[in-house]
């Protein structure tokens, strides 16, 4: 991995350390032989590491037994945001590089290129709300969020078979904020959370900042492995599983309907909730099942928004869940942020009312498509092998010709002007290092695999 002269081989080693030890409290650390040759520096340099971080309390020698993560929680922490090559690559990465880097071009971010968004229509809309003398420009919204469009979203919900009511949806600013405010109101300090592996990786700095244990379930074509799952859930009893189960990120794959079935049996045996992020879900050219239309919202709560679909600047997200959840849910969201954003929210409704959003989709789902058919080409060409071929979405999850590390290779693609998405930040437990995500939608341009194949030479 690249390091500069301003950052020492020891510091980057105890950097390296310290982001497992966020992920995994309590856990055992690697050798100094197995560091040293993951991080290709000498064992001194590892043993260097491993001395400052036991006298700081991060890190646990045991005689005989290796290094340990402390048990204690550290106080969450986010790093500076700055464009740096010499960082460590963690789940937060991605998102750093892609929003702080002058990077051409962005094959690993995870959003639709400016283009390919509703800008016209967003500015059509706020016109016509800035001269409607009824809309809300000034006051708090209400309690739950913008009625007429909490109305809207369970017929949508309804139309994909998923029974909601308006009053079982909460308005939010974003999916990521949903979520937050759903593992809140759900989870304590230490509880166990089930995330997949590979996931989102945003996912895990989410459940780090709750201060609880996390931990991964192989996924599969078909969605998490039931064996692993119900052998976590016996082991650990935990309280939550999170995930994606329709177009699911990074793989771009759908849970079967035999796996969501067998999936909610368990969730039942084990007392144990299942939190469903809808947030790429209206990209599909037809409805998938998920796990909410199957469950009735007994154990299944719903996060979503339109910022992956409609705008990323103008925030919209909301939670479904059953009644008696929701009033908990807005007493939590009224404390942490005073009400949600009618702005917006009126915005998105008339965006939903008057078809331009549907259009917008009609035109979108084709789009991707070729998309995906010219990256997957492309890919191929280069000698990456999938891990499967989405029927539609925005994301290939791909292995790197000749075993090349995708850390390696997304530390080389900055200095050529690309973001990638390297395998391991999605994975909790660093076994994708040969895998890379890619946005179809950001691979429009034959120039992305011109200078991916310049990285890959040797």
């Amino acid at each position: 991995m690249a390091k500069t002269q301003s950052v020492s081989r020891v510091e980057f080693a105890m950097e390296a350390i310290r982001e497992r030890i966020a992920l995994a409290p309590g856990t055992r650390l690697p050798s100094i032989r197995q560091l040293a040759e993951n991080l290709r520096v000498s064992k001194s340099t590892i043993v260097e590491a491993y001395d400052r971080l036991v006298s700081e309390g991060a890190v646990e020698a045991k005689r005989g037994s290796g290094f340990f993560a402390a048990a204690r929680l550290r106080p969450f922490r986010l790093k500076d945001p700055g464009f740096q090559l010499d960082r460590a690559i963690d789940p937060l990465w991605i998102m750093r590089q892609a929003l702080t880097s002058n990077a051409t071009f962005q094959p690993g971010s995870g959003w639709l290129p400016d283009d390919w968004l509703a800008g016209d229509m967003l500015r059509r809309v706020l016109r016509g709300i800035s001269r409607d003398e009824q809309a809300n420009l000034t006051a708090y919204g209400s309690l739950q969020g913008y009625l007429p469009l909490r109305k809207q979203l369970a017929r949508r919900l309804n139309a994909r078979n998923i029974a909601a009511e308006p009053n079982n949806i909460f308005l939010t600013d974003s999916a990521t904020r949903a979520i937050d405010i759903i593992c809140r109101f759900l989870l304590q300090p230490g509880d166990a959370v089930l995330i997949d592996d590979p996931c989102y990786f945003n996912f895990q700095y989410m459940l780090q900042a709750q201060r609880v244990q996390t931990i991964g379930i192989r996924y599969t074509p078909n969605g998490p492995d039931l064996e692993q799952f119900a052998a976590a859930c016996v082991e650990h009893r935990p309280k939550l599983y999170l995930t994606t189960a329709v177009l699911h990120n990074p793989t771009g794959a759908n849970i079967s309907l035999s796996t969501a079935h067998r999936l909610l049996k368990l969730a039942e045996v084990h007392d144990l909730v299942l939190v469903e992020d809808t947030i790429y879900a209206d990209l599909e050219s037809r409805s998938s099942p998920g796990l909410a239309a199957l469950d009735g919202f007994e154990r299944v709560i719903l996060a979503g928004s339109f910022s992956k679909t409609l705008t990323g600047a103008a925030r919209c997200g909301f939670i479904v869940a059953r009644n008696d959840w929701i009033e908990g849910l807005t007493d939590l969201a009224l404390a942490t942020s005073f009400g949600t954003n009618d702005l917006t929210a009126q915005a998105t409704h008339r965006l939903l009312l008057d078809g331009s959003y549907r259009g917008h989709l009609e035109a979108l789902r084709p789009r991707l498509a070729r998309a995906m058919a010219f990256t997957i080409e492309q890919l191929e060409h280069l000698g990456f092998e999938l891990w499967i071929r989405p029927e539609c979405g925005v994301f290939l999850w791909a292995q790197l010709p000749d075993q090349l590390d995708s850390a390696d290779i997304a530390i080389r693609a900055l200095e050529r002007g690309l973001v990638l998405a390297p395998g391991n930040v999605f994975s909790v437990s660093q076994t994708a290092n040969h895998f890379m995500r890619f946005n179809v939608a950001q691979c429009a341009n034959k120039k992305v695999f011109d200078l991916l194949g310049e990285v890959l030479k040797p």
